[in-house]
């Protein structure tokens, strides 16, 4: 999620700044942030109640309140999320089952179920065999280095749920490949390969749906709202060939004309041997081979992505299994991720139950000009709201605001509701810059990138995706007969 750590330079005379200081300024940025996410969400219910009814404006006030917070990350996501719930229960906005409609979901529990196998990963230390693997690759030349690591990042998206889970393992792994083939730090060999890594495991992730919290957040939503399961199968087909493939080859393009380099001259392989398979490491597997079985096949069969998940997690949790450490349920397993999710699919919750969906996309249909026989012209209207949203919120802010106006805009296009939902996709997985997406900020920080690289890739895969693939996107679409 959102890191919090600030990093202060050193004054011009050379001495440090004093602890007090540091401590300081950090908590002075802090408040002014978070009084002016308090301010705009007090203009937002004053303007609110000049033209709406009272509910609709108390959801402005906390929608703009969470939504802020959020995207400025001045406190925890957990924290946000737990004082929604508080303020939305004490002061009568909704139900309790609407407010908490969040953990019914089934996004919930493939969330939490992806935290169980991100931990078992890590405790049987199969995360160390695909690192001593990934470093034993044939080191021909540096396109095809960054084309191996792409491959890989990409192909790691579909065992580890959790986007932040993965750039905990992949970038490590990937810097120490850096210095064992003879990058120095600061070079473009070593930066394009990290951030080859770090956009390769995150950005395509988008098009599978149980791999970044967006994806679940609308899955999920869409559940709660609207009674419409999204089948894996169907967002992956939908969604992977151009936002998934096509963008990942891009990925490769855009790496090695932003950050040209080629292999040292004393290059060299590594010697480690591959340990024996331990038996817990083959359980593992076979769990999370079954697991994407079960997913890519789940328009076969009636058990939903997020059961199939709780499965897997109840297999890796049984005690002689040896899948989990003994304190995993307790120590392991990030709940601040899952109360973020069940908070913000609330608050969706809230804004469908006030109305406050239906009264924007009334102000904003009129203006935006949708008709019924201009299907590409509400796509690309739809696209651009969702993108709005994202640039303004944070990727997670998409379905958060998008999904409850999703069956009215529905109704102002003549688009079917699925087809609506998902243009979120198009939206959330064109990152405009990496502090929209808590992963990225964590890429720069795990593997010590300079943040003007990892900018310039953002910026410039933005525009690409903006500009060609989203309207690559919309023909294949066309030609599934989607549209």
């Amino acid at each position: 999620m959102t890191d919090h750590t600030q990093h202060d330079t050193a004054p011009a005379s050379g001495l440090s700044p004093t602890p007090e200081k540091i401590k300081s300024s950090f908590n002075t940025k802090q408040t002014w942030q978070f009084l002016g996410v308090v301010i705009a969400a007090t203009i937002a219910g004053l303007l609110a109640s000049a033209y709406l009814p009272a509910g609709m404006a108390v959801a402005a006030v906390l929608s703009v309140g969470c939504l802020g917070l959020w995207a400025t990350g001045v406190v925890p996501e957990y924290w946000t999320a737990l004082a929604f719930f508080f303020v939305a229960i004490v002061i009568g906005i909704a139900p309790p089952e609407v407010v908490f409609s969040g953990f019914q979901t089934s996004t919930f529990w493939l969330l939490f179920a992806g935290l169980v196998l991100g931990a078992s990963i890590k405790h049987t230390k199969l995360d160390k065999r695909a690192a001593v693997l990934l470093m034993r690759l044939p080191l021909n030349s540096y396109a095809g280095l960054v084309s191996s690591i792409v491959a890989f990042s990409v192909a790691l998206a579909f065992v580890v749920p959790s986007s932040i889970g993965r750039i905990m393992i992949l970038l490590p792994v990937i810097s120490a490949l850096a210095a064992q083939i003879g990058f120095k730090p600061g070079s473009n060999g070593r930066t394009g390969m990290l951030c080859a890594a770090a956009f390769a495991t995150f950005a395509p992730a988008f098009t599978i749906l149980p791999a970044n919290a967006p994806n679940m957040i609308l899955a999920g939503m869409s559940e709660s709202l609207y009674d419409l399961s999204i089948s894996y199968w169907d967002y992956l087909r939908l969604n992977f060939p151009v936002l998934g493939i096509l963008k990942s080859l891009i990925l490769i393009g855009l790496t090695l004309v932003l950050f040209p380099d080629k292999l040292p001259q004393d290059a060299r392989e590594t010697t480690e041997e591959v340990p024996p398979v331990s038996a817990p490491e083959r359980r593992l597997m076979i769990i999370l081979a079954l697991c994407l079985i079960f997913w890519l096949t789940d328009s076969l069969h009636p058990i939903g992505p997020a059961w199939v998940g709780l499965a897997a997690a109840l297999a890796c949790f049984w005690p002689n299994a040896k899948l989990t450490s003994k304190t995993c349920i307790n120590q392991d397993l990030s709940y601040g991720s899952l109360m973020f999710v069940a908070g913000i699919m609330g608050l969706g919750a809230v804004i469908s139950v006030a109305g406050l969906g239906e009264a924007l996309v009334q102000a904003v249909g009129g203006k935006a000009g949708f008709a019924q026989d201009t299907p590409i012209w509400n796509l690309s209207v739809l696209t651009g709201l969702s993108t709005l949203v994202a640039m303004a919120t944070n990727l997670p802010g998409v379905p958060a605001v998008m999904t409850p106006v999703a069956g009215d805009l529905a109704d102002a296009t003549g688009l079917p509701l699925q087809t609506v939902l998902m243009t979120q996709v198009m939206a959330f997985s064109n990152v405009f810059l990496p502090f929209q997406a808590p992963p990225l900020v964590a890429a720069i920080q795990v593997g010590n990138l300079p943040p003007k690289a990892v900018i310039k890739l953002c910026l410039t895969l933005f525009a690409i995706s903006l500009f060609l693939l989203v309207p690559i996107d919309m023909l294949w679409w066309y030609l599934l007969g989607f549209l």
